[in-house]
């Protein structure tokens, strides 16, 4: 699907030699990071930081796709064939349901949503002049339906906030390919070229405009330059979508992982040298762009085809993209496929609530959180403890600062053990580890850049370590 050849929680505060201390509180107790920050921290070092919609963003954690095109409508056609283009008349899913899809999103604790409006086969799934290739000439709903509309209608009663793709790489009713060139990719066609070029700059004011305010706009391969003959694409979602949060293409806030796996190697940064750079980025970059991944719940399948049931990822397979996305400081984007009859099937609907479940079982109920600065942070009981796994969030207004760190338990014969240690945490580092018994977690925060400032350093035990 991508392009890859295309450039594109009143706690109790002890104050502790090197840093602070907290004894474990009850789970009713909640930390909130204050509202204001402190200038004296930021001024410490002038460093990458996340603007208002990428903390939002890395906040929200879970995002869901959806694949939903005319090609599931004529099995075996493959878009680059630029023939033979399924007839607008295919596309009738008559039992379309977008609060199912919602649904689906609300089970594994999706925060945000994003809807392929537009994929490569150029069909339209809104009401749209553009050109004579979309729901306006189909059978569903005689032609006036709006899956768009239907969508974002379905994001509001969910409360999960909407986004947008559409492709402006590969449109085989123009004949045309990557990155973004008519011809089927070669050019040489300058007024064609223009009239593409208008056309989807055309087609994302009508997305970008109709529909409110979106959380994302999502490119696939991001977008030919302007000055290379491709949409000048900046200039209209800043009027149109300035709080949007952009995955790729220009001025994008987000950024590929570079694999559809739903996994990010370790380290992984939210920093990185060169925007859309994909990749683990780089603790020394100047760009604040951080990484997703995305991942068909289908193993290697976007769009949904007859007799893939077994291809739903298992619950450990969906688990460990989530310790690997999520505790790697990214976001997970979990893909989802409707089918002919526009329903998300069965099978897959119970993996999703399968893995929303099981999340929460692991996480929602953590032994003990602290949050602090400084170099040290304790975490301690009055009885020994039973713990597997704990996280540690930096609070990201602030930047990344933590270069290397390491996590102690101090066992029964006052003895400590390491049983964690790492480079980078940023928004969320999950770790899990051979069970202990222990009365105090210690963190230590060996290098940093400036002084750490943690969010959240949580304990649990979760009856599983890897």
């Amino acid at each position: 699907m991508k392009n890859k050849n295309w450039h594109l929680n009143r706690r109790q505060w002890t104050q502790q030699v090197g840093g602070i201390a907290l004894s474990a509180l009850p789970l009713t107790t909640c930390w909130s990071a204050p509202s204001v920050l402190s200038q004296d921290l930021l001024n410490e070092i002038d460093n990458p930081r996340p603007d208002s919609r990428q903390l939002a963003w890395q906040n929200a954690e879970l995002g869901m796709f959806y694949h939903f095109d005319i090609p599931i409508f004529k099995p075996g056609w493959n878009w680059r064939s630029f023939r033979d283009l399924p007839s607008p008349a295919d596309f009738n899913p008559q039992a379309l349901d977008t609060d199912q899809w919602l649904e689906a999103a609300q089970s594994i604790g999706a925060k945000y949503a994003v809807l392929v409006a537009k994929h490569c086969s150029g069909f339209l799934t809104w009401q749209s002049d553009l050109y004579p290739y979309g729901v306006k000439q189909a059978k569903w709903r005689d032609g006036k339906g709006d899956l768009v509309a239907d969508f974002v209608a379905s994001c509001e009663k969910y409360n999960i906030l909407p986004g947008i793709y559409a492709s402006v790489t590969a449109n085989c009713y123009w004949e045309v390919d990557n990155p973004g060139r008519v011809n089927r990719g070669r050019g040489n066609d300058p007024k064609r070229q223009a009239q593409y070029v208008e056309a989807q700059e055309q087609m994302l004011a009508e997305l970008w405009g109709r529909y409110g305010n979106l959380f994302y706009i999502w490119f696939d391969g991001g977008a030919l330059p302007p000055s290379e003959g491709g949409p000048d694409l900046v200039p209209l979602y800043q009027r149109l979508q300035p709080s949007a949060n952009v995955f790729q293409g220009p001025s994008a806030t987000t950024r590929w992982v570079g694999n559809e796996r739903g996994v990010a190697d370790y380290p992984c940064w939210a920093t990185v040298k060169q925007r859309n750079a994909s990749g683990a980025g780089d603790p020394d970059g100047l760009v604040w762009q951080p990484g997703e991944c995305d991942v068909p719940i289908r193993g290697g399948e976007w769009f949904w085809r007859e007799q893939q049931t077994h291809l739903v990822h298992s619950i450990d397979t969906l688990m460990d993209m989530y310790y690997r996305s999520v505790g790697h400081n990214c976001n997970l984007l979990l893909n989802a496929n409707p089918n002919t009859a526009g329903r998300i099937p069965d099978a897959d609907m119970q993996r999703y609530a399968e893995f929303g479940r099981e999340i929460k079982r692991r996480f929602d109920r953590p032994l003990a959180q602290i949050s602090g600065q400084g170099k040290t942070l304790e975490l301690t009981w009055p009885q020994p403890q039973r713990l597997d796994h704990l996280w540690i969030m930096e609070d990201i207004r602030y930047g990344e600062r933590i270069r290397q760190y390491r996590v102690d338990a101090r066992l029964s014969d006052d003895k400590w053990k390491s049983i964690a240690s790492g480079t980078a945490i940023g928004h969320k580092k999950i770790q899990p580890f051979q069970a202990v018994e222990t009365t105090t977690l210690r963190l230590t925060v060996d290098q940093s850049t400036a002084t750490p400032i943690i969010k959240d350093f949580s304990a649990f035990h979760v009856g599983y370590s890897k």
